[in-house]
């Protein structure tokens, strides 16, 4: 874990399933409740680098796994360096839309590549640093699909089968850690998603008194 003054959260799960809209709502949640700074971040794209990385491996020509697999790496090194750990470092709140799990569950889930060498390859682009918290989003691809708008990008392109390959490969790994990850239905209305998200990640990250203290109650719960 992130071993760090402030909190790290990380976002997963597939298209369409609503990732930027709870990142954003949790993220001033966890700051109306901690007082704490709270850095909203994503991958790829998080910095100016990161953006023009994003063009690349979104949007750009077809590539090779091996290929794509080593600029999201490169992303991430280059965001957890400028972005995260000096965020961390200060106290701040950071909740960051996709992070490492994103590139085992996409490049090696769907793409097919080796799982431990693509884990392996974004521990060492972090420093093994890994988040507080890991939230999957879980929904079925066909219904996240419904859901995107605008012109799909080289990911969203890949087809059913690879997207089933890849909601399989993030069960996996929540299922393999749960002390870390929280899963979430994410057909469930935003409303009941986002409540449950905020019971889930304060538990997670020992903020039960302090959501108790904000809302009034009695330490421990209602």
């Amino acid at each position: 874990m992130s071993n760090a003054p402030g909190y790290f959260v990380s976002f997963e799960g597939g298209d369409g399933v609503g990732k930027s809209t709870h990142v954003r709502l949790l993220g001033q949640w966890l700051g109306e409740v901690t007082g704490r700074e709270v850095v909203l971040t994503r991958e790829p794209g998080g910095t100016p680098l990161g953006a023009k990385l994003r063009q690349a491996v979104l949007h750009g020509d077809d590539m090779d796994p091996r290929t794509e697999a080593l600029l999201y790496a490169a992303d991430r090194a280059h965001h957890v360096a400028t972005v995260v750990r000096p965020a961390l470092e200060r106290g701040a709140v950071v909740v960051t839309d996709r992070y490492l799990d994103s590139s085992v569950a996409y490049q090696a889930g769907g793409r097919e590549l080796s799982e431990d060498e693509v884990e392996r390859l974004s521990l060492w682009a972090t420093g093994h640093l890994l988040p507080d918290v890991t939230v999957l989003l879980d929904l079925d691809p066909v219904v996240g699909a419904t859901r995107l708008s605008g012109a799909p990008d080289r990911l969203e392109r890949a087809g059913e089968a690879f997207h089933r390959r890849t909601r399989e490969a993030f069960l996996r790994r929540a299922a393999a850690d749960p002390r870390r990850w929280v899963v979430v239905d994410a057909s469930a209305p935003r409303e009941d998603v986002q409540a449950q998200l905020r019971v889930d990640v304060a538990a997670r990250l020992d903020l039960t008194p302090v959501v108790d203290e904000a809302a009034g109650l009695p330490e421990g719960g209602r």
